[in-house]
């Protein structure tokens, strides 16, 4: 695949100018929002299954490390799904709509673990405190009855 297939983006100003010229009605860009929302319910719905987590969280990861291929292989054939060609040679369009908010996605998920992993440790604290109350009231009323 050669460079000059790409889109040069350099008259894009601002990124605000990027996102306006971009047409959101495209029936292949509400399926890529659709897919975005679907993962983050899927990843929402799921936080209380580590090992599917892991797992959508690994998968999602591929899906970032190969967007560059996705991005040229977009490039190469975006007449087939759409109607502007959006895909750029410095990765840009499919950055923002495609990278970034997967890896939004897992960085809430990362986010829940840590939270879940705060909130099990506490218990399991609070548990040992108990147990430990326990064992020294235990102590106490031998002592108690030995003295009688």
């Amino acid at each position: 695949m050669l460079e000059h297939e790409f889109v040069e983006v350099n008259h894009i100003n601002t990124f605000l100018s990027f996102l306006w010229n971009i047409e959101w009605r495209d029936p292949w860009l509400i399926a890529l929002f659709t897919f975005h929302i679907s993962i983050f319910m899927m990843a929402l719905l799921t936080r209380n299954y580590g090992n599917f987590q892991a797992l959508l969280f690994f998968c999602l990861l591929l899906l970032v490390y190969f967007s560059e291929s996705i991005n040229k292989l977009a490039s190469a054939n975006w007449q087939i799904f759409s109607r502007q060609q959006y895909f750029d040679s410095n990765g840009l369009f499919i950055s923002v709509v495609f990278s970034m908010p997967i890896l939004i996605n897992c960085i809430l998920m990362v986010g829940s673990w840590l939270y879940q992993s705060t909130q099990l440790m506490a218990n399991l604290k609070i548990a040992q405190l108990k147990e430990q109350k326990r064992k020294e009231q235990e102590i106490l009323i031998r002592q108690k009855s030995k003295d009688e």
